[in-house]
């Protein structure tokens, strides 16, 4: 019996989260409502606070979760590198990185509602750098196996930061222009490169 409250809860928790991707998207995160996600979920409120407080933390769930998928097809991307052919792994690591235009329009109105609030401010920031401190070990090991030495970790994963949030907007903005997904994946390359020599040989 218990087994099956927790999974009907793990599936009453799922469909809100992802009603929520949908009305964050539509109504932007500032204009939505627990009741028009609750409706869109198909649920009353009385599910939506019993798996969360608010639409703060529905939607710092929607992150953590989608970090999670974004950090698990990066390792997969970067797990079968080749050393003969280096770049295409790297690339398809790159490409592992989403530049999603609904997805970009919640995260960048939350972190204006968090920046207006110092608490859940402390909590993003948090979480970015909680991210950052995930994904980088994998390029770090990638850049190993390529026989390459990291010369400043920290640097690294505030540069692929950057370069990332940089980059999506100029491909958003461009949804046509095939040159701007090119020079995103450059810049990648370039940051790897800068941020990392040939491991010296004993």
């Amino acid at each position: 019996m218990a087994a099956t409250v927790t999974k009907r809860r793990a599936r009453t928790r799922q469909r809100l989260l992802d009603a929520a991707l949908h009305v964050f998207a539509d109504e932007g995160f500032g204009r939505s409502t627990v009741e028009q996600v609750c409706d869109r979920a198909g649920f009353t409120r009385g599910a939506f606070y019993s798996n969360f407080s608010s639409l703060d933390e529905l939607f710092l769930a929607l992150w953590e979760e989608r970090s999670a998928r974004m950090l698990d097809d990066v390792r997969d991307a970067l797990a079968g590198i080749d050393p003969d052919d280096p770049e295409a792994a790297v690339r398809a690591a790159i490409d592992a990185t989403p530049v999603d235009d609904a997805w970009y329009r919640i995260t960048a109105e939350f972190t204006a509602h968090a920046l207006r609030t110092p608490g859940l401010r402390r909590v993003v920031a948090a979480r970015e750098e909680a991210i950052r401190d995930a994904i980088l070990p994998v390029f770090v090991t990638a850049l190993g196996r390529l026989g390459r030495q990291v010369t400043d970790e920290r640097a690294l994963g505030d540069a692929l930061v950057a370069v990332h949030d940089g980059t999506a907007v100029q491909v958003l903005l461009q949804p046509e222009d095939e040159g701007a997904r090119t020079r995103r994946q450059a810049l990648f390359m370039n940051v790897l490169s800068a941020y990392s020599t040939p491991r010296e040989i004993s």
